[in-house]
């Protein structure tokens, strides 16, 4: 015990090194910005050490959590009900986006210049997919290239057939979970090991991104900034706080409390990727089971961007009015259902948000693209609120979908949430999980039990 505290209390200094990094960041930011612009670099590589874990991570996952499920059946109706959540919020999230943009219009004074017009035309990424190409991509190359080419949604499907097949083995199959569960805590220990370096990228990320936009540049996008600010503040705390308290009977601020450091690591480096690893292990850790966690957050991050829907839609009409063609209600209702289809289209195209609202209009307003560069130099503030925002929204939806498939130890989530129950921040898992080797820790039928070690944790 004495050991775990220690271990924990060096965890908590590492985050408050993370706070104080941030600030030397926007002290540097604005005190020397060309110097500051230079170190972009360390919050990049941060990121991308980051998400060097996600496929592994999200593949041992998945495969544990469905390998240890009796019936497919039950799988099929978590994925049914989560696609079905995010399709319905997507559209909550989209309509309060063209609310908020038509109450503000923001853009009526703004002019466009040739300069921003060439950044506008510079965001149109070639890489954004339609919908049919989207679905293609999902289809890895190679079972193999599903784990290096980054991409979610090749790594999930990879995942599900592996967890089916596993699940069809019945015992014969038992040993390959083990060893996937040993594999699982090798990737989340490296994890804890690459976390101690979130200062420095939070440090690299911060100073950047102050220095290269500066006060000057924010001033005439203040309205269109504070108000995307405010939907989103007022989206979490309550439209998801409603669903949260009604549906699963949790306070928000609690469940956020829980999830501090997250949102902590998701400020410092605007991506909430950074955060899809811990969420994952904190989510099962609360007590929903593995194949809520391993089918909804993953999936989530591709087709629940809550935070990205607002921005998509407020910044169509920022632009439309800056470029002297406001949209018809006739008009908007069309880019509403074009927008949600395209933001799953382009999803995980480097710089999604911009990128995929530039891709959106040339393919759906093309005259509009040309004002995509009146936001290029505040779009990193602004893709702080939509980082925090989509996570916070992939965060409830797992608790809401774990209550609606009754995948949930409730006593052991008011366990939790009232800090009865720790979470290990060195190896990400549970401190009393059980051994993955140990014969007396699986089912009958050789299934290891998902949640014996979390009720060994929580004493009961």
């Amino acid at each position: 015990m004495a050991g775990t505290a220690a271990r924990r209390d060096r965890t908590h200094y590492l985050y408050i090194a993370v706070i104080v990094a941030v600030v030397l960041g926007v002290a540097v930011g604005f005190a020397a910005p060309g110097v500051a612009v230079e170190l972009k670099p360390l919050g990049t590589g941060f990121v991308n050490l980051i998400k060097m874990m996600i496929s592994p991570i999200i593949f041992c996952t998945i495969v544990l959590g469905i390998g240890s499920v009796r019936k497919a059946a039950k799988v099929g109706a978590v994925g049914g009900i989560a696609l079905g959540y995010f399709t319905v919020m997507s559209l909550v999230a989209l309509s309060i986006g063209l609310l908020v943009g038509n109450v503000l219009h923001p853009g009526d004074s703004l002019a466009v210049t040739d300069a921003v017009k060439e950044a506008g035309q510079g965001q149109v990424v070639a890489e954004a997919k339609d919908t049919v190409e989207f679905l293609l991509g999902i289809i890895p190359t190679t079972f193999v290239s599903a784990f290096t080419t980054g991409e979610v949604l090749q790594t999930l499907l990879v995942a599900l057939l592996a967890g089916f097949a596993l699940q069809a083995m019945g015992p014969a199959g038992q040993p390959v979970l083990r060893g996937v569960e040993h594999i699982q805590r090798l990737v989340f220990r490296i994890l804890g090991m690459v976390m101690w370096a979130a200062p420095i990228g939070a440090f690299g990320a911060i100073a950047a991104v102050t220095g290269s936009a500066g006060l000057d540049a924010l001033k005439s996008l203040a309205v269109l900034m504070l108000g995307f600010y405010v939907t989103c503040f007022l989206f979490v705390f309550i439209v998801l706080a409603a669903l949260l308290r009604i549906i699963a009977g949790l306070n928000i601020l609690t469940f956020f409390k829980y999830l501090g450091r997250e949102f902590l690591l998701i400020l410092s480096t605007s991506s909430s990727e950074s955060a899809l690893p811990r969420l994952i292990a904190k989510m099962e850790h609360l007590g929903v089971s593995k194949p809520v966690v391993g089918i909804t957050v993953p999936t989530g991050y591709s087709f629940n961007l809550d935070g990205t829907m607002i921005y998509m839609t407020m910044a169509s009409l920022f632009i439309a009015d800056a470029m002297g063609d406001p949209m018809s209600l006739a008009e908007q209702i069309p880019l509403l259902l074009f927008l949600l289809v395209a933001s799953k289209g382009a999803a995980g195209v480097s710089g999604a948000g911009l990128a995929t609202l530039a891709g959106g209009l040339q393919s759906h307003r093309p005259e509009l693209v040309d004002g995509v560069g009146l936001i290029v130099g505040i779009d990193r503030f602004m893709s702080e609120a939509r980082a925090l925002t989509n996570f916070a929204g992939n965060a409830v939806a797992t608790v809401l979908i774990g209550t609606w498939t009754k995948e949930i130890d409730k006593e052991r989530v008011d366990q939790v949430l009232a800090g009865l129950v720790p979470f290990d921040e060195k190896t990400l898992l549970d401190d009393a999980s059980t051994d993955p080797a140990d014969p007396a820790d699986a089912e009958p039928n050789g299934r290891p039990e998902a949640r014996e070690g979390d009720k060994a944790a929580a004493g009961v």
